[in-house]
């Protein structure tokens, strides 16, 4: 009978429920939102970069301010996402290539112009040992540029 009583007695297991189905629920999902939240902000940033280097290019007089002002506008818009413009790669190629394997174009600046912006991240995963990740995630920003039909470039 005392056994009986022994035996019915739950407590304590609610105890051990929750930390097994803490580890094996809990930590895989809340690992699995801090990464898509950290590859979503690098996602945004390129994209970002992107777009604003290519207005900033469109919107300048002659070549050398539109380097200038894109320069400007890279190092802006990634630091608005926490991150440095030595962790991407700014390539121009041409409206209908392939950012990673185009080949690289000067842009421009002639009326009815048209080229890509690209912004190039690797992120990695967080907690992943880069044995096992490799370069991590790429992440692309394109933005395609035209330039005005009747703009005038010094």
């Amino acid at each position: 009978m005392r056994l009986r009583q022994l035996a019915a007695d739950d407590s304590g297991n609610a105890i051990v429920e929750f930390v097994f189905v803490a580890l094996v629920v809990l930590v895989p999902l809340i690992y699995l939102i801090v990464t898509v939240a950290v590859l979503q902000r690098a996602r945004l940033a390129t994209t970002n970069a992107a777009r604003d280097v290519g207005r900033a290019i469109a919107t300048a007089d002659d070549a050398a301010q539109a380097d200038t002002r894109a320069q400007a506008a890279l190092r802006i818009a990634l630091a608005n996402q926490g991150l440095s413009p030595s962790d991407v790669q700014l390539r121009y190629v041409a409206a209908d290539a392939d950012c990673v394997n185009g080949p690289d174009l000067a842009p421009q600046l002639v009326a009815g112009g048209q080229f890509q912006v690209c912004v190039i991240r690797h992120q990695a995963l967080p907690a992943v040992p880069t044995v096992l990740a490799g370069r991590g995630v790429v992440t692309i920003g394109r933005y395609l540029v035209h330039l005005d039909d009747y703009r005038t470039f010094r």
